[in-house]
């Protein structure tokens, strides 16, 4: 694909094929075209360029506008998920999240870099990384939740980073459910922004392995939440955020580690951060482990198997989710399928579903709210179904 400077790109600018973020973010097709609004949101977070097989024009070109017109085309885009999931009119609102996902993400993956070679880490840049993140997920939480690094447990390049920006981003919803004041919010995003810390001073090949870990190994990692610990101390980060570090891997019931703590014991950040890297890891997938659907992980923290977690923490991320969380494709009762867009804090069951393969006459999907008397969720889609429908 060739690369275009995002500078020398106008507004309402087509290009003859699909545009591209990187080579697999998709930023528009090319019946669509690239928007002020998105343009200014690119440049906002320092992308300079995109990428295209097809070239920029002022107009849609023709060739697009002929081929709208055939009923093979509207087949193509009736069955292709993110073509629909942009003309579900929440498209730059989406995309928009997107690019404020991978921007920090990217932010999390300097941050680590130059953790590993020097001790050097302020603690007010982070705060206020932290601060525009909480205000990011109070605004887009349902659009930032649909994105496909929150969707897709394979788009991963780096394991800890990819946990790390889940992890706090599902800490933070959690916390805004709980009603967590603001300066709390933003230590709570701290403290889960810098709870695996302790890893970059492990050999990497201790977390980044495919093979089984050898006793020595699993003992070197399970000493990462002290040198987490020590690490925040030195650099004279809060006690609270230190101390999330440090418990983050205890549980409820006095089985986790390092220190076998009990929950009246364990600060109310370690409990979230607990809950919210559970979930996280039962989504995503892991060398030995294939990935689970957000419902089925939900179930699971529900069952609380072992008590385990803080049941109060775990209903507010029920809460904030919803049995259904958004992002989730599943099948519904009268056999179509779609994508859950939003919930219904009065009835968790029963969420708004984006439908696949169905346009009103506005350009939009239709989108739907499930009910016992009408259309309900049966199941998630499996993902081979999801594969499938993408292929299609």
């Amino acid at each position: 694909m060739e690369s275009f400077a995002v500078k020398n790109i106008s507004a309402s600018t087509y290009f003859s094929k699909a545009t591209y973020l990187d080579t697999q973010f998709i930023i528009s097709a090319p019946e669509m075209p690239l928007t002020a609004e998105l343009l200014k949101t690119i440049h906002k977070w320092d992308f300079s360029d995109l990428l295209s097989d097809g070239e920029p024009h002022e107009n849609k070109p023709a060739m697009i506008i002929a081929e709208e017109k055939t009923k093979e085309t509207e087949k193509v885009v009736k069955k292709n998920v993110r073509a629909e999931l942009s003309a579900s009119g929440d498209q730059d609102k989406i995309i928009k999240a997107e690019l404020f996902y991978k921007e920090f993400q990217n932010y999390i993956k300097r941050m680590f870099s130059l953790l590993m070679v020097r001790n050097d880490l302020e603690f007010k840049p982070v705060a206020d990384k932290i601060k525009e993140l909480c205000i990011f997920i109070q605004e887009n939480r349902r659009f930032l939740l649909r994105t496909e690094w929150l969707t897709d447990p394979t788009r991963s390049d780096n394991q800890l980073v990819s946990h790390t920006v889940r992890s706090t981003i599902i800490a933070l919803i959690i916390g805004i459910s709980m009603k967590l004041q603001q300066h709390r919010l933003i230590e709570l995003g701290i403290s889960a922004l810098l709870h695996e810390i302790g890893m970059l001073k492990l050999p990497q090949e201790n977390y980044k392995n495919n093979k089984e870990l050898s006793d020595q190994d699993r003992k070197l990692l399970y000493a990462h939440p002290i040198l987490g610990f020590n690490l925040l101390k030195s650099l004279k980060f809060p006690l609270e955020v230190s101390i999330a570090a440090l418990e983050h891997h205890e549980r409820e019931n006095g089985t986790g580690y390092p220190q076998r703590k009990t929950g009246d014991k364990l600060s109310i950040y370690s409990k979230i951060i607990a809950v919210a890297c559970s979930y996280e890891a039962i989504i995503s997938s892991r060398p030995h482990k294939r990935a689970k659907d957000s419902h089925t992980a939900i179930m699971e923290l529900l069952k609380n198997e072992g008590k385990q977690y803080d049941d109060t923490i775990v209903r507010a991320m029920v809460q904030s989710l919803s049995i259904y969380p958004i992002g989730l494709y599943v099948l519904l009762s009268d056999e179509s399928k779609g994508q859950v867009v939003d919930i219904r804090q009065e009835d968790l069951r029963y969420p708004v579903v984006q439908i696949f393969g169905e346009i009103l006459p506005n350009g939009k999907n239709k989108t739907i709210q499930t009910s016992q008397d009408s259309a309900y969720i049966v199941r998630p889609l499996t993902r081979e179904e999801i594969e499938k429908l993408n292929e299609t």
